[in-house]
């Protein structure tokens, strides 16, 4: 009898920060910025926060999906180029060495992220843009950035609402692309992009209670702006305790960032859910803890010798009835061998417009003298 090992996996991606967990029972997670510009260093440090921390608890990138809307790491503001801390001692640089991010700067678009939830991207896209998720899959969600009340910014440019969102993971589930959902969001008045959700198996976290701002934290003079948010912050702390082996649940990271310490009220939402938060492991999400499913069923490891054989011939007939391609037909070398350089077209040599001009006034001077000047001014 053989014992087959079904292992999970994880995968994560940002837009802000999206974590997906999914696989046979396995974690993924999406990690989305969804900000550009200097001033919000903080929204790109969340992201990345949060992606080292999964990285930490065993998520490989290949189970990430990381969305970066700016580079903060190579911006010319940054007093020192290729780093981005979330600590205002500077003491851990999150960007790293290892950081992958799978969609950068104008690739993080609302269109792009339904994409990713959804499986809706063209045949071409390298797999680690995708998520390859199944009907026992975990996954994480993580976003962060500039909202409202019901909606959350892209870029300045665009914005995703709390109903294009809800429907998003209603085509999840129809599409059974997951087992259970955790849906994290850093922006203000948070809790109004959960509230339309309706799909099964979903639990929801927001940093600010609708009509709320969601307050950013440490203030740094050399970088000039705040490194990070302080819900982010209280959370990332909260993480770093936890361990592959941890037995923390949910119910505890509910309390990581009560009002005192976040200024505002952080929200969840956990009626969609079917199991209680209180036996569902953090490391169900943020780890790489691998569920087996053992089956009793005897799987024969040796390949049947007459369907192999069988298959050989066919292909040998096949390969028979096909024309061999000549090469000459399929690349016009003759053709390309002769083919007359394209003219480029003629521009003057650098000065040249300035010394033409300089020449035809000195001539006018030495001809008519300054006193016709009156007659072209």
């Amino acid at each position: 009898m053989v014992d087959t090992y079904f292992l999970s996996q994880g995968f994560t991606t940002l837009a802000g920060l999206l974590l997906l967990p999914f696989g046979s029972l396995a974690a993924s997670q999406i990690e989305v910025c969804t900000s550009r510009f200097w001033f919000n260093y903080r929204h790109v440090a969340n992201t990345l926060s949060v992606y080292r921390s999964v990285k930490r608890l065993g998520i490989p990138d290949s189970h990430i999906v990381l969305m970066l809307a700016d580079d903060m790491a190579c911006n010319p503001r940054n007093p020192k180029p290729a780093t981005v801390y979330s600590h205002k001692n500077m003491e851990l640089n999150v960007y790293g060495d290892d950081v992958e991010v799978d969609y950068r700067s104008y690739e993080v678009t609302v269109e792009n992220f339904l994409r990713v939830l959804t499986g809706r991207i063209p045949s071409s896209t390298p797999r680690s843009k995708r998520l390859l998720s199944d009907d026992r899959s975990n996954i994480l969600i993580y976003m962060t950035g500039h909202g409202g009340n019901g909606f959350l910014k892209f870029q300045d440019s665009e914005e995703i609402t709390n109903i294009e969102l809800a429907d998003a993971f209603e085509q999840m589930w129809q599409k059974r692309r997951y087992n259970e959902l955790l849906f994290i969001i850093d922006t203000c008045q948070g809790a109004s992009m959960y509230e339309r959700f309706y799909s099964p198996n979903i639990m929801a976290l927001a940093s600010s209670q609708v009509g709320e701002d969601s307050l950013s934290h440490q203030p740094d003079p050399a970088v000039g702006v705040h490194l990070m948010d302080r819900y982010t912050f209280y959370v990332l702390e909260f993480l770093e305790e936890i361990n592959p082996a941890s037995q923390t649940n949910m119910n505890d990271l509910f309390q990581v960032c009560p009002k005192s310490l976040c200024v505002s009220t952080p929200g969840h939402r956990t009626d969609l859910f079917q199991r209680d938060p209180k036996n569902v492991l953090i490391t169900d999400f943020f780890g790489s803890v691998r569920k087996v499913e053992i089956t009793t069923e005897t799987i024969s490891l040796q390949p049947d010798s007459g369907v192999m054989e069988s298959s050989y011939k066919k292909d040998q007939m096949v390969e028979e009835l096909m024309e061999p391609l000549k090469y000459a037909e399929q690349l016009p070398v003759a053709q390309i061998i002769h083919q007359k350089p394209k003219l480029k077209d003629w521009h003057p040599p650098g000065g040249f417009i300035l010394g033409l001009w300089a020449l035809i006034i000195m001539v006018f001077f030495k001809t008519y003298g300054i006193k016709h000047m009156k007659f072209i001014f």
